[in-house]
């Protein structure tokens, strides 16, 4: 994977007239989901309207936003500072399998590596999130979080023994 990743990809912040266009993006890389919610992209709009939105990039080909990552903080159950959550993370279903995801990921980690944060949680494919460093951990996954999908990795240390949450505006109605 990655191989046919092109040449003219360029990861960086969003900037406030790639807002249409990521909201546009997530809707469409989420809607074939079976898993998706299908708001993912107002739970974007909710997290930077609340200034939830620590480190939000976007993969841009030729002038368009081709893919989009999030990360906001999560809380840990013992208080501990610098836990965040990865996602949404969306790429545009026509590019989707050449290494855009990859990308975001991995500077998103290095961004909160940059901010000396503990660690970062996600629900996600155990099989894919396994590659950047996460472990299941169902053993710490909030209520209401699919355990056997809930992963964490630990950017610093120690690796947690709380659970670690989600902004509360992952699970706020009506967004």
């Amino acid at each position: 994977m990655g191989s046919d990743l092109p040449a003219s990809i360029a990861i960086r912040p969003e900037q406030e007239v790639d807002r249409d266009q990521i909201h546009d993006l997530t809707k469409r890389a989420f809607a074939p989901m079976a898993f998706a919610a299908g708001d993912e992209q107002d739970l974007i709009n909710a997290l930077r309207d609340a200034d939830a939105l620590t480190i939000s990039l976007v993969a841009v080909q030729d002038g368009k936003v081709v893919g989009h990552i999030a990360f906001s903080p999560a809380n840990s159950a013992d208080g501990a500072p610098g836990w965040f959550a990865l996602g949404p993370v969306s790429v545009a279903p026509e590019v989707q399998g050449l290494g855009i995801g990859r990308l975001l990921i991995e500077a998103g980690l290095q961004r909160l590596i940059a901010l000396d944060a503990a660690g970062c949680i996600l629900t996600g494919n155990p099989v894919y999130y396994r590659r950047f460093g996460f472990v299941v951990r169902v053993d710490l996954a909030p209520p209401g979080e699919p355990s056997e999908y809930y992963m964490v990795r630990s950017l610093g240390d120690p690796t947690p023994s709380q659970v670690v949450s989600f902004h509360p505006l992952f699970h706020a109605a009506g967004t």
